[in-house]
């Protein structure tokens, strides 16, 4: 009990005594958790938006003909061989003609004179709804072109490359901010830690020679660090919930939000990037004092 009351005493005194260049540190790791955690929840929130997309996806392969069951069996096999598919849907020229006819509404009489055979038959492959299935999207529609009796394949080809663009380049957006809050909180708290060391130094050397280890000097630096590393976290995701609710009040209303639903982070996510912050300041401020203490 006296050996933690006298870590927490220590570790306490040293952020008074070092308080500016603390702050410093502080707003750091703040800045740092805000900007990975912004693009890690644009991320998210776009993978959940390319899901809900997803659910009209399809691809629709034109055929020359009617498909009997024998064929239509056929089919079915050679497109499941390739990838598994939510669902496969056989459409005749009739069934086409009368949704057609339907989403004509009031202008169904055009359709008077016209035969209702006059459209091709054709069978609506739903893919997987994922990531993955997305990025293969084009393929599938190449190995669709390839069976017999295939006039053409069609499907949202724009919206679904560009879709795919815009999520890799997030990807490598988190990836790129997630290597900066590495580096800017383990950089900002050894540097930290070592001017504190070095503003301390005689008062080391004395501890030492009155039989203090390595470990109970280091143990209150270590502390700071991983208590700077919870109150910067927590700071960036307060700044980051109280953006995400401005930012849903601001376009209450608006079209894109009327279509997707929009989520802060689950509370395990929100419990791991605190987390990784306290570990990294924690790494930061261990590896300044092994440098230095090891001399």
């Amino acid at each position: 009990m006296n050996f933690l009351f006298a870590v927490f005493s220590q570790a306490g005194r040293n952020l008074l005594q070092t308080w500016r260049t603390q702050i410093l540190s502080l707003m750091t790791i703040t800045l740092s958790v805000l900007i990975f955690s912004f693009f890690y929840l644009v991320y998210t929130n776009a993978l959940q938006a390319g899901e809900q997309l997803g659910d009209d996806l399809r691809l629709i392969v034109y055929l020359d003909e009617e498909a009997v069951p024998a064929l239509q069996e056929q089919y079915r096999e050679k497109i499941l061989k390739f990838d598994r598919v939510e669902r496969i849907e056989f459409i005749s020229s009739l069934q086409a003609f009368n949704r057609f006819k339907d989403q004509l509404d009031e202008d169904q009489d055009i359709l008077a004179d016209i035969p209702q055979d006059f459209l091709p038959p054709s069978i609506e492959v739903y893919p997987v709804r994922s990531l993955d299935a997305l990025s293969r999207i084009k393929r599938f529609s190449d190995y669709l072109q390839t069976l017999p009796g295939v006039i053409k394949v069609q499907y949202g080809r724009e919206w679904v490359e560009r879709f795919y663009t815009f999520i890799e380049l997030l990807r490598i957006v988190v990836i790129l901010s997630g290597s900066l809050l590495v580096l800017t909180t383990t950089f900002m708290m050894a540097h930290s830690i070592r001017l504190t060391l070095f503003t301390r130094q005689k008062e080391l050397e004395l501890l030492h020679l009155v039989g203090a280890s390595n470990s109970y000097i280091r143990m209150p630096f270590f502390l700071e660090g991983g208590l700077l590393g919870l109150f910067g976290s927590l700071a960036g995701i307060a700044a980051l919930y109280l953006l995400f609710n401005w930012t849903q009040l601001r376009f209450a209303g608006s079209a894109l939000l009327g279509m997707f639903s929009f989520n802060f982070f689950p509370l395990p996510v929100i419990a791991m990037i605190i987390a990784m912050a306290i570990i990294l300041c924690a790494c930061g401020s261990f590896s300044s004092t092994r440098k230095i203490l090891s001399r």
